[in-house]
């Protein structure tokens, strides 16, 4: 137990001047007895909870399961709502609002009486937004995510959220099935809270949480509506004051040896592209170097084990009974840096020692991987000099090596307008790019980077072909889709300058991404490049225009990712 006076919240209430005084007769108002705060460590619990967020519905009760913990434990809980980013509802994209929330965490932790904080989320941009403003405040952290939902149903098929969302839609286009089954498909695709049950954005960032060592073991893969996910919250509440005690703060879990696990998990995961963002922009606020090429060098030396749409055939729950995170990274433990701490174990040995695999299908062994290398490549050429990623487990294989005549959308309106256009003449060798959607372009990168396949090739069975965007793509998706092509073309990077019928050949095997247009005519393009008008000409907009970086250092606001001190605001 440390000392009432080395707690930070001891500044504000422990000392016999005017401010404590203040700050005592206050929390009197809030209805507390002194003996149930004074000398205690005072707990954060920041909650993305929300009316209109299906993935965090649930998060006002796990709050309570927290405070229960944290109460058990002698610590003092205090509930903040931090704002929460819907990847269902928010336009133009939550992701241009995840500096916002890092920003707000960072700030609350910082201002307040605030000793350690629990942080509960798992959409998509909060897992990633609520760590990256922790790891800037650096107070011991516990994450608690929002669990993925139960399975959808349909007809006897099971249904897995965003993935089967996008094929049944294609099948509609293409007259398969009608207005009556889409109906029925809205009913049965998302039957619980929770985030996406898929391997998608959010499942792939709350395992790369665990695999990072801030969650409780297991917690990535509980699914959001079990009574585990409860037991789970008030076990963190639990924890969370132990590690206040020992002063474990996230600085001495988050370092690079982690963050090599996280990727490494990432990858073996099949996981989404998005966290090649989010995960640089996590490394960056701790003081790591993490680069496209380290994904690049690991992917290399890892397989995918994880049998997990949409790369696979299962679902998240499928995951959690087949032991979940902790069974997984048993597999993997050749490449993982196990004498590391996490917040539950002096070690990720110690917590992977009694790990075991339940079902074989679901997470496969090392001789039986679902592919040899991890699920994402990173590509490099004269069409993205800083980099471009594709997640080649989900595409065609036949489309991992072409060579075909683009077909240009300036940006994501234009598209939808101008796809299903008999007098563009697209045939499934085309290659579809689209730009304008990148950081700056989208604004904020939204998810545009599965482009639709024009209705009529869909009537003739095509379901897959080259796509190239400075977009992102949901996690759910699939297909041949190269994203994140930096620097992108709002800001006058390659990608600007191609034009209808260029070629532009893929090649996975050989990481390459090239347009067939000499030197000189790429810089007689450019000289004649107008650079476009600002999206914002004030409010958040315009300070994020101002300040967001390349895709390939994070998306991160410049003045949070650089170095500097932060004064204590209670220092005098």
């Amino acid at each position: 137990m440390r000392p009432p006076e080395e707690l930070r919240s001891h500044q504000w209430y422990g000392t016999d001047g005017l401010r404590s005084f203040s700050h005592r007769a206050r929390t009197r108002q809030l209805g507390y007895l002194p003996e149930e705060h004074l000398g205690k460590p005072v707990i954060a619990i920041l909650n993305t909870w929300s009316d209109i967020n299906p993935c965090h519905v649930h998060l006002r009760d796990r709050a309570q399961a927290v405070k229960r913990g944290v109460w058990q434990a002698g610590g003092f809980p205090l509930e903040f709502p931090v704002s929460t980013l819907s990847e269902t509802f928010q336009k133009p994209t939550p992701m241009l609002y995840r500096n916002l929330l890092s920003m707000e965490t960072e700030e609350l932790l910082r201002s307040y009486p605030v000793d350690g904080a629990v942080l509960l989320g798992g959409c998509d941009k909060t897992t990633p937004a609520l760590l990256m403003g922790a790891a800037s405040a650096d107070l011991p952290t516990v994450f608690v995510p929002a669990g993925p939902m139960l399975p959808g149903h349909w007809r006897n098929e099971v249904l897995g959220s965003g993935t089967d969302m996008w094929k049944y839609w294609d099948d509609k286009r293409a007259g398969l099935i009608g207005d009556c089954e889409m109906a029925e498909l809205e009913n049965g695709l998302a039957r619980s809270p929770g985030h996406c049950m898929t391997m998608g954005t959010a499942s792939t960032l709350t395992a790369a949480a665990e695999a990072l060592g801030v969650t409780m073991p297991g917690a990535s893969a509980i699914p959001a509506v079990d009574s585990g996910h409860d037991r789970m919250a008030a076990a963190s509440g639990l924890r969370i004051v132990e590690l206040v005690h020992q002063d474990l703060k996230l600085s001495k879990l988050l370092t690079a040896e982690a963050y090599e696990d996280a990727v490494a998990t990432v990858l073996a995961l099949g996981g989404s592209t998005n966290a090649v963002i989010h995960l640089i922009a996590m490394a960056g606020r701790s003081g790591v170097r993490l680069t496209l090429d380290d994904f690049d060098r690991i992917a290399r030396t890892v397989p995918v084990l994880a049998n997990l749409r949409p790369g696979g055939q299962y679902l998240m729950e499928d995951f959690h009974f087949a032991g979940g995170l902790p069974a997984f990274l048993a597999q993997l433990t050749d490449v993982l840096h196990l004498d590391r701490p996490t917040v539950a174990h002096d070690t990720l040995r110690e917590q992977l020692a009694n790990a075991v695999v339940h079902n074989p299908e679901v997470i496969r062994p090392r001789e039986k991987p679902l592919a040899e290398e991890g699920g994402v490549a990173v590509l490099r050429g004269n069409l993205c000099p800083d980099g471009a990623v594709i997640k080649h487990i989900a595409a065609e294989p036949h489309l991992l090596r072409h060579t075909g005549p683009a077909v240009v959308f300036d940006d994501y309106r234009h598209m939808q307008s101008t796809i299903n256009d008999p007098a563009l003449g697209i045939t499934a060798d085309h290659v579809l790019v689209l730009r304008n959607s990148g950081p700056q372009g989208g604004p904020g990168m939204p998810e545009y980077g599965m482009l639709p396949i024009p209705d009529h090739l869909l009537k003739q069975g095509v379901r897959d072909m080259v796509r190239i965007s400075d977009a992102r793509m949901s996690g759910t998706s699939y297909g041949t889709c190269v994203l994140h092509v930096a620097p992108e073309s709002y800001v006058g990077g390659p990608l600007a300058l191609v034009r209808t019928g260029d070629l532009i050949t893929l090649d996975v095997e050989a990481r390459s991404l090239h347009l067939d247009v000499s030197d000189e005519e790429l810089e007689r393009r450019r000289e004649a490049w107008t650079p476009p008008p600002a999206r914002y000409g004030r409010g958040y907009g315009a300070l994020y225009s101002e300040q967001i970086t390349q895709a390939d250092t994070g998306c991160d606001f410049a003045f949070l990712a650089r170095e500097g001190e932060v004064p204590d605001p209670y220092a005098g």
